[in-house]
């Protein structure tokens, strides 16, 4: 996919910058390694035997070498040491694995309004309670790991709280901000995390000053702000999916090194200490590289987390739309799409004559709104010495001044040269007065370019607008400010950036698990952002951004508040009551489609689009126990005695099932089904297991199955009879076909009803000829 750069050109041109290239080159030459010692000590606080002498021998061979140490949740430090230095410690008893330090990225009101009416309007549900009308005190913590958060946002005021739960144990460490950072009975808690000792002094504090992390607690859990907008555009009242939720910030990327692995395991291991019961990561790493889980930062202090009651929220990335790009995707970890909402930015074109084109931007163009500026293709302005492809593309260097000066350029986008802001920057350079962009993926992602007049458009629309030209001498146009609509239609559609699957780890897991709201989110940001401002302008207190970084704290929200109704819910049963409950519909009563308009599938979407409703009262759920993640890793191939350090909480007898393997994944009770190397003649069997949540003493639930045509698909058995709430009942599906192998990967549902809820399980079924990540 073209870089996100191309999508918000402010933001990730900066966080490009600063959380890309360069920082990854830091991490490289840090020198700084990961040593993973597994489960840490029983006692609180305290260390292991192992942990406590190999750091004593560290110190004493490599005194200030030890960057951080890992006690409360697992054990564990991170190290400066050579290749060699490192080699050497992986021999050492209790150390299960060592890495260097990565450098991982950032996945970067009217949301909560559409997922609202998406449920009403297209879930056949039990009468429920909505999201934003629970209980004010829920007192559900939030951990965010990100860039830190901008306490004075309004987002984040404490009216009407009440004291901090007394079950907290963290910390307020405003750093060498202690002057104007503090804390209070919204944002409880705040730490930062830095590589180094001697790092700039604005990088020490948990104040953000990149803007993602502000964005991204106030979507989780902000409290209702009215009148809020970007400059007048989405105006309304800005609300998170939990207000009534504390935030706990735990600041681990920064500029100057960005988001590291040993930041983030620290962060993780000082939130199952202080508390917290959600945390949500809004970053992760790149599509392609696939690390083992135990040298995996996010997937080892996930599964330590999971292992303390805490649900764990992650974006899937944005590499897609190429299959095989989610990230995050360890089965323990709560994955997240993202997909658009009802809401467009529109900037559009009038041509001579009145002719409207519908275009997608933010900007607050001061053109006049009559179409009298001249309007040019960028190939007829080409330099005499410049490609012809480039200067269709207004690459840098390709115009001619006196052919674009004074004029509107029509350019392409489709040859991953240059960013659309490198476009604006270049025919703004030559006196051109305005920009129009062809570019498919990103016409469905607002950015802002400020107050200059650039809009985007489809090939579609292109091609009526090189009509146009081709047909005048003398064509002419203007480009309109944006205005916001609303109720735009289809949504939720599944935005191009998002990542996809199947995942790289296995087949046997369907990720991502989950798509909610990530396209053009109003939310609040850092209040000096000056370069954000239009000319003119103050800095905005609230800002619209897109990314699975957005979506990931819609779920945040949502858990968080079925933590609040449910509060002895595990975290697999939340991840399993909001995924059987989420629809696969959009507001025309059609199924969900990608962004070119294809019919989407479980590849894109997870279980589907997030109800934020009937997820508070899921009636059955899957519960993903303890075991049933030990028996994935020796599905997966981790030996016994690894999987013993690993683990904090193990059955004594506990030994990896004789017939391990890969297949086996399919039957660790997870809410989807996702069956490989499936062999029609021979089929395959699945056991699942739910559990009645819904309060009924005696209910009983009927099967109903959504097969594709060539799959038979035969549940037994047909009726689950319930006695009690509280008891679990399991079934088992058989998959057949006379087509051996499929041709193709094949998707269907498996629901199960009591006429007054209902629970779906999304299946994949893929033959040995797939593709492998």
């Amino acid at each position: 996919m073209k870089g996100l750069v191309v999508l918000f050109p402010v933001l990730f041109l900066f966080l490009g910058s600063f959380f890309g290239d360069a920082a990854a080159a830091q991490g490289s030459k840090n020198g700084v390694y990961i040593v993973y010692m597994g489960a840490a000590a029983s006692g609180k606080g305290s260390l292991r035997d192992d942990h406590a002498q190999l750091l004593a021998s560290m110190l004493k061979w490599k005194k200030n070498s030890i960057i951080r140490s890992y006690k409360h949740g697992f054990s564990g430090f991170a190290a400066r040491l050579s290749a060699e230095e490192a080699h050497a410690l992986s021999k050492k008893p209790g150390v299960v694995s060592i890495f260097p330090d990565p450098v991982l990225q950032l996945h970067t009101t009217r949301s909560w309004d559409f997922l609202k009416i998406q449920t009403d309007v297209l879930i056949d549900s039990v009468p429920s309670p909505s999201l934003n009308s629970q209980d004010q005190e829920s007192d559900t913590i939030i951990g965010i790991l990100d860039t830190g958060v901008w306490p004075e946002s309004e987002s984040f005021n404490d009216k009407d709280m009440g004291p901090i739960p007394t079950r907290w144990k963290g910390t307020c460490n405003a750093g060498n901000d202690n002057v104007s950072f503090s804390c209070n009975r919204k944002i409880i808690g705040a730490r930062f995390y830095d590589i180094e000792d001697d790092v700039v002094a604005n990088g020490q504090s948990p104040r953000d000053m990149v803007g993602h992390g502000t964005h991204v607690a106030s979507t989780a859990a902000g409290q209702a702000v009215q009148g809020a907008s970007y400059y007048g555009l989405a105006a309304g009242t800005a609300i998170g999916g939990s207000p009534g939720s504390r935030i706990a910030v735990y600041r681990v990327c920064s500029p100057e090194y960005g988001c590291t692995g040993s930041n983030i395991l620290a962060a993780f291991d000082d939130a199952i200490a202080d508390g917290v019961d959600v945390l949500s990561l809004s970053l992760g790493g790149s599509a392609g590289i696939v690390r083992p889980l135990t040298d995996d930062p996010i997937a080892l202090g996930a599964f330590h987390a999971v292992e303390h009651g805490i649900t764990v929220v992650c974006s899937a990335g944005n590499d897609g739309p190429s299959s095989g790009s989610v990230v995050n995707f360890a089965p323990w970890i709560f994955t997240v799409a993202a997909s658009t909402i009802d809401r467009d930015f529109e900037s559009d074109i009038v041509l001579g004559g009145n002719k409207v084109i519908k275009g997608e931007s933010i900007n607050f163009s001061n053109l006049q709104k009559s179409p009298v500026y001249p309007l040019i293709y960028a190939k007829s302005a080409k330099k005499d010495d410049a490609n012809e492809n480039a200067a269709r593309n207004c690459d840098l260097d390709s115009l001619a001044g006196a052919l674009v000066k004074g004029k509107i350029v029509l350019c392409d986008n489709d040859d991953d040269m240059g960013s659309v802001v490198d476009k604006k920057d270049g025919v703004k350079s030559l006196g051109g007065v305005g920009v129009i962009v062809i570019d498919d993926q990103s016409r469905a992602v607002a950015s802002s370019y400020g107050t200059f007049p650039l809009t985007v458009i489809s090939s579609k629309e292109a091609a009526e607008i090189l009509a146009y030209i081709n047909s005048k001498r003398n064509p002419v146009a203007t480009i309109l400010p944006t205005v916001s609509v609303t109720k735009y239609k289809p949504a939720p559609a599944i935005a191009y950036f998002s990542a996809r699957g199947p995942s790289p780890l296995t087949r046997n897991i369907l990720k991502p698990d989950i798509t909610a709201p990530g396209v053009n989110i109003l939310a609040a940001w850092m209040g000096n952002d000056t370069g954000e401002a239009p000319e003119g302008k103050e800095p905005p207190l609230f800002n619209v951004i897109s990314g699975t970084s957005m979506s990931c704290p819609h779920i945040s929200g949502v858990v968080a508040a079925i933590k609040h109704q449910n509060p002895t819910f595990s975290p697999s049963e939340i991840k399993s009551a909001v995924m059987t409950t989420a629809t696969q519909t959009n507001n025309l009563r059609a199924p969900i489609t990608t962004n070119s308009g294809a019919a989407a599938t479980p590849y894109d979407f997870g279980a589907g689009e997030v109800s934020t409703t009937a997820s508070l009262q899921p009636g059955l759920v899957y519960e993903t126990t303890t075991l049933d993640y030990l028996n994935f890793l020796c599905y997966y191939g981790y030996d016994l005695s690894k999987i013993k350090m690993i683990a904090t909480t193990i059955p004594k007898d506990f030994a990896c099932p004789k017939d391990s393997g890969v297949d086996s994944i399919s039957n660790i009770n997870y809410p989807s089904i996702a069956v490989s190397s499936f062999d029609g003649k021979e089929g395959r069997t699945i056991s699942r297991t739910v559990t009645n949540v819904a309060g009924n003493n005696e209910t009983i639930y009927t099967v109903a199955v959504d097969a594709p045509q060539g799959l038979n698909v035969k549940v037994i058995p047909e009726e689950l009879q319930f006695t009690k709430s509280g008891q679990k009942l399991s079934y088992q599906v058989t998959f057949t076909s006379a087509l051996s192998p499929l041709k193709e990967d094949v998707f269907g549902s498996i629901t199960w009803s009591n006429g007054k809820y209902k629970v779906r399980s999304l299946f994949v079924v893929s033959s040995k000829s797939s593709k492998s990540y």
